[in-house]
């Protein structure tokens, strides 16, 4: 069931919201467990054999916790075994496929006729719960109740696609009294149809621009190869922000915060700002349970960063240009590292802000890329190795140009659709417009650092009047429902 369908904004949610809030005011304890059975609910409607496994990953992690909170003195044990059961379970539905095939191409030969089909959200319910047993052993966590866990980790607003959560952030929240609160909802409802509205006006036209280019043997020439390289890097960001904002509001309906997972990070000045900024809970994880007990910036700390985004890049999927992609942002960061420790940090801000951007678009190249040698051939295409001539869309303009240039190319670029436009306008929301954060800055969720905008979002009429149409706009636009591109990983 996606956020982006009739019959989770028109019976999933309505049902669900409607129990809580009876539950909440008759029998607030069984509020908690009415909303831990729906989220489970949610994650089987996909395949509810899966459900199982989700449960049965549940129920480990949380015994082994309670083993380490009661015998200190074995406690690494117990997360030896978390560990293992939680990294067993991820190398096999993700990576399995992944290395046999890897054997089938070195040996020449098919050795396995199987394949394993990935369950939904993997990588998020294990990682939050390898954060869970790690911090046991820290004693950094304490004793919670069974349904409180299970909420936390099945939790339906972040199960599919994130952010990755935090227990410290998340148990508190879930222990106090449940409760209707009229400025929650109208803030979750706002926040919710502006990520709504990234996902189906922004996201979802860019796609006929995107896969045309990234097909196989597609050769794309220059033209052509920005296109497709510019949609897929804005369809990306505004398909993965657009959820992080819908499951923002969502869990705000229900009174609970999650932790921000983007803050414009397109604007970054540098590519370690555009880590800070990209995906916020991944990179809290890898830095805090990856990269410091690697060493950290304490020893060794190019090898650290440079084995963290390769592993980073491995979570992200099963395949060799996962690990291209990783080891190329691995390498921004070293170069970065390097640069600012020999000249320093006095450049123009719009200098890095191209450079950063520049890199990133050409990792996603290799991000999106079904292998590496179309991922070569685009790169190519961009470089203006594969020709200069027109998409076919374009040849009409033929005689307003100099030179004797060709005006062949791929002909499903199609400049008479919405894509062109869309993306000349997603372009410029992404780089200049405020974030969600800003524009609720009077209400949590907020960043850090945010600029002082002279409006911002508030509880009236005319806001309440422009989010209406906004999301009616949203709905005359799903006539195509399509998954959301993070649900891959």
């Amino acid at each position: 069931m996606l956020f982006n369908s009739f019959a989770f904004l028109f019976l999933y949610l309505p049902v669900v919201l409607a129990g809580y809030f009876v539950l909440a005011k008759l029998r607030p304890r069984w509020a908690i467990a009415w909303l831990a059975l729906a989220s489970l609910c949610f994650y089987g409607y996909w395949d509810w054999r899966y459900l199982p496994l989700l449960m049965a990953s549940i129920s480990l992690n949380y015994w082994c916790a309670a083993r380490m909170l009661v015998s200190r003195n074995r406690s690494k044990q117990w997360l030896v075994l978390g560990l293992t059961a939680n990294l067993a379970l991820l190398g096999y539905y993700k990576y399995a496929n992944f290395f046999m095939a890897s054997v089938d191409t070195l040996l020449g030969a098919p050795l396995h006729d199987w394949h394993i089909v990935l369950p939904i959200g993997i990588s998020f319910f294990t990682f939050t719960q390898i954060a869970f047993l790690v911090d046991c052993h820290r004693g950094l966590a304490g004793e919670y109740r069974f349904v409180h866990y299970a909420l936390f980790v099945s939790y339906f607003p972040h199960l599919i696609a994130g952010p990755v959560l935090h227990h410290k952030e998340m148990m508190p929240q879930f222990e106090r009294p449940p409760g209707l609160n009229a400025a929650d909802v109208a803030v979750g409802l706002s926040i919710f149809v502006v990520g709504l509205a990234k996902k189906v006006l922004l996201a979802d036209p860019l796609s006929p621009l995107v896969a045309p280019v990234f097909a196989a043997q597609a050769h794309p020439q220059l033209i052509e190869a920005w296109i497709g390289a510019l949609a897929y890097t804005f369809q990306l960001y505004f398909d993965f922000s657009g959820y992080s904002d819908m499951a923002i509001g969502l869990s705000r309906l229900f009174g609970v915060q999650l932790p921000l997972n983007f803050n414009s990070p397109y604007q970054a000045g540098n590519i370690a700002d555009f880590w800070r900024r990209w995906h916020m809970s991944l990179s809290r994880f890898l830095r805090d349970y990856l990269y410091v007990p690697l060493g950290g910036n304490r020893h060794h700390r190019l090898r650290n960063l440079m084995l963290t985004m390769l592993l980073g890049g491995l979570w992200h999927g099963a395949g060799w240009t996962f690990v291209a992609w990783g080891g190329l942002h691995g390498i921004y960061l070293v170069l970065h590292r390097g640069w600012t420790a020999w000249v320093g940090t006095g450049l123009p801000q719009w200098w890095g802000r191209c450079l950063t951007f520049l890199a990133v678009v050409v990792a996603w190249v290799v991000f999106r890329a079904p292998d590496l040698t179309t991922a070569g051939d685009i790169l190519r295409g961009m470089a203006g190795a594969n020709g200069l001539a027109l998409p076919h869309g374009l040849a009409a303009y033929a005689p307003y140009l100099h030179g004797g240039a060709q005006f062949t190319g791929i002909r499903w670029i199609d400049f008479g659709g919405v894509g062109v436009v869309v993306l000349a306008l997603a372009i410029p929301l992404a780089f200049l417009a405020p974030n969600t954060q800003e524009i609720f800055r009077h209400y949590a969720p907020c960043a850090a650092a945010q600029r002082r905008l002279q409006w911002s979002w508030r509880p009236r009429k005319a806001w309440s009047l422009a989010f209406s149409l906004l999301f009616l706009g949203c709905l005359f636009s799903m006539n195509r429902v399509s998954e959301f591109l993070y649900f891959q990983f």
